[in-house]
């Protein structure tokens, strides 16, 4: 099996003024002088980590590496109850990667990332195609409408239990009704018991959600530092009440814009929070895609996952930018 490259340090950072009061943090690893590649974190809201770093040959990529608006070391964070979550939204994601490209000088990227980031890299990609070199995903999602209402309603069916605590959280949201955006009032509540109350509510039904893949070993939402807990939770419900400012099905209509570049998608069949549907549907729709399906991972890989991404990584760094 394919191993990660060695811990790689950042030879450069940052922190970009993207306007609206917002500054992002960015990092630069790897050769100066190497192929550019952006990795796109998920969450929304989750910060980019020291792990995805390595899944880059530091010899022959320039990594780079943001963390999103109000997450991470991006200020102002979305932790704090004052700050404002009204120019958090996905046009914005989408034009802070484009100022970050022009700020670090890149003609053309390779975009990386899985779930949240998918939708985000899929957003990015349609509507700049012209500075996507290849695409990378592991854990495919579109953000419809339709995935949200699985994630937060339709998983019940296996989680029944776990569910219902979860609806009991956002009390006086009938069982049809619109639970995300219950949470997402909730978690804007100026009590503080109310906001702790409410993210932690919602991490705990995340985490059943994967617990078939954690084994109960782990819990990767309820696991996390309390603010940056707060900070992602926020940030998801803001997102997933508004169906992430994108036209319901909207990526997948238009995946022909994506013609030209090459992309693999890596995707567990037993993925319980993105099922397999959605790859699927964007394999056809984007005809320069290869759809690899991994048949014993879920919505957190392992090590077959992690090995079909080092392989598309490792083969797209011999191609040119």
């Amino acid at each position: 099996m394919g191993e990660l490259y060695a811990p790689v340090e950042p030879y450069e950072t940052g922190m970009l003024d993207v306007g609206d009061g917002n500054f992002v943090y960015w990092e630069v690893c790897g050769n100066p002088e190497g192929k550019p590649a952006l990795v796109v974190h998920g969450g929304p809201g989750s910060g980019c980590g020291t792990r995805a770093r390595r899944y880059f040959d530091p010899e022959r990529y320039r990594i780079v590496l943001f963390d999103q608006r109000g997450c991470g070391r991006s200020v102002p964070h979305a932790a704090h109850p004052g700050t404002d979550m009204r120019h958090n939204t996905t046009p914005r994601l989408i034009a802070d990667m484009e100022r970050l490209r022009d700020h670090l000088g890149v003609d053309r990227w390779l975009l990386y990332g899985g779930s949240w980031g998918s939708t985000l890299i899929l957003a990015y990609a349609e509507r700049h195609p012209e500075h996507v070199s290849e695409i990378v995903i592991n854990g495919v999602t579109t953000t419809r409408r339709s995935e949200i209402d699985w994630l937060y309603r339709g998983a019940g069916r296996f989680f029944p239990e776990q569910w219902d605590r979860f609806l009991a959280g956002a009390p006086g949201t009938p069982r049809d009704g619109d639970v995300v955006a219950a949470y997402a009032r909730l978690v804007e509540h100026p009590d503080a018991a109310v906001r702790d109350r409410a993210t932690n509510d919602w991490c705990a039904w995340e985490d059943a959600v994967l617990s078939g893949e954690t084994n109960g070993a782990s819990n990767p939402y309820g696991d996390r530092p309390a603010a940056e807990r707060l900070a992602m939770v926020r940030i998801c419900a803001h997102y997933f009440s508004h169906g992430a400012w994108l036209e319901e099905g909207v990526l997948l209509r238009e995946a022909g814009r994506l013609a030209g570049i090459p992309g693999v998608l890596v995707h567990g069949r037993l993925d319980m929070s993105a099922p397999l549907d959605t790859a699927w549907e964007l394999s056809r729709a984007w005809p320069d895609a290869e759809l690899i399906v991994v048949e014993d991972a879920g919505h957190l890989g392992g090590a077959a996952t992690r090995d079909h991404v080092l392989r598309a990584l490792r083969r797209f760094a011999c191609s040119g930018s």
